[in-house]
C-alpha cells in the first residue's frame, strides 16, 4: 500500500507540474512554439507513469485507464504520439516543419520523462523502486513473443486507435477521451503480456529499447514499423487514399453526383420511339410533317 500511495503522489506530482508548465509555456512562448513543441514535450513526461510504477495487471490498468482519461481531458491537443502526428501529415492538416517539431518535441520529452522516473526511483521513498532503481540498468525486454506476432499486435492496435480518432474526428470531445482511454485499456489487457501495447514509438524507445533481449532492428519492427503500418493502413481504409500523396481514390470508386439524364420512348401513331429518332425523321419547315413528294 505504500509503494501505492508514494507512485500516486508522483502520477499527481507530475500532473501538476505539467499543468504549470503547460499554462506558463502558453502565456510565455508564440502559438505555433506552444502548439506543435511545449505541449507535445510536456505530455511526454506523464504518458510514462503507468509504465513506471511496477504494479500488478489489475491495478495497473485501473491506473492506465484513470490517467488515460485526465490526460486525454488536459492534454490541449497534444497526442504525444509520433504516430499520430504522422497521421495529421499524411491528412494535410499539419505541415512538414510542424510535424518535425513535434517529433522533435516527443523525443525530447520522453527523454526527460525518463530520466525523472530514474531519480524518483532513486530517492528510495519505496522498497519496490529501490528494487527498480537497482534493476533499472538490467532492464528486460517487453517483447515476450517472436517479433513478428509482435508487429502483428502492435500493428492491428495501432490500426483499430487510428481508425477510432479517424471516426471521431469533429465528436464531443468527452467521446473521444473516453472511447481512446477504453480502447487503450483494453488493448493493454490483450496485448499488454505480449508487447505491454506500447502503440507508441517515442514511449517504447524510452522504456524498453535499451533492455536486453531483442536487438534494435528487432524493436524497430515491432514499436515502430508495426504501429506506422497500422496508422496506414487505418487512413486508407477511411479515406481511400493518402491525402497528402494522392488526389484519387485508390480503394472507392467515385460516384457522380448527377445523373445523366436518358431518353424516354415517345409514343406516336407508328409505334413507341425516342425523341431522337423522332427528330431524325423530320424534315425543316414541315411543321413535324414529312415531306411528300410532288407528282
Amino acid at each position: 500500500m505504500a509503494s501505492l500511495n508514494v507512485s500516486l503522489c508522483f502520477f499527481l506530482a507530475t500532473f501538476a507540474l505539467c499543468q504549470a508548465s503547460r499554462r506558463a509555456a502558453k502565456a510565455l512562448l508564440p502559438g505555433g512554439a506552444y502548439a506543435h513543441f511545449a505541449r507535445e514535450a510536456m505530455r511526454m513526461l506523464v504518458e510514462l507513469g503507468p509504465w513506471a510504477g511496477g504494479f500488478g495487471p489489475d491495478l495497473l490498468l485501473t491506473l492506465v485507464f484513470l490517467l488515460l482519461l485526465v490526460h486525454g481531458a488536459t492534454l490541449d491537443g497534444a497526442s504525444a504520439n509520433p504516430t499520430v502526428s504522422l497521421q495529421r501529415f499524411l491528412l494535410a492538416e499539419a505541415s512538414l516543419p510542424c510535424t518535425l517539431l513535434e517529433l522533435a518535441a516527443q523525443a525530447l520529452g520522453v527523454q526527460a520523462a525518463g530520466a525523472l522516473t530514474r531519480l524518483y526511483w532513486a530517492w528510495g521513498l519505496s522498497d519496490l523502486h529501490v528494487l527498480q532503481s537497482l534493476m533499472d540498468p538490467h532492464c528486460s525486454s517487453a517483447l515476450r513473443t517472436a517479433v513478428p506476432h509482435g508487429a502483428l499486435l502492435e500493428g492491428s492496435c495501432a490500426f483499430l486507435l487510428h481508425l477510432v480518432l479517424l471516426r471521431l474526428q469533429g465528436s464531443l470531445a468527452i467521446h473521444r477521451v473516453l472511447a481512446v482511454a477504453l480502447l487503450l485499456t483494453a488493448a493493454a489487457c490483450t496485448a499488454g503480456p505480449l508487447t505491454s501495447a506500447f502503440l507508441n514509438p517515442a514511449l517504447a524507445a524510452s522504456v524498453t529499447f535499451r533492455c536486453s533481449g531483442h536487438s534494435l532492428l528487432e524493436y524497430v519492427q515491432v514499436y515502430w514499423l508495426g504501429p506506422v503500418t497500422g496508422m496506414l493502413l487505418a487512413v486508407l481504409l477511411y479515406h481511400g487514399r493518402l491525402p497528402r500523396l494522392f488526389q484519387r481514390n485508390l480503394l472507392y470508386s467515385q460516384k457522380s453526383k448527377y445523373r445523366v439524364p436518358r431518353g424516354r420512348p415517345v409514343p406516336g401513331p407508328g409505334g413507341s420511339q425516342t425523341p431522337e429518332e423522332g427528330s431524325r425523321g423530320r424534315g425543316p419547315g414541315s411543321g413535324g410533317q414529312p415531306l411528300s413528294s410532288s407528282h
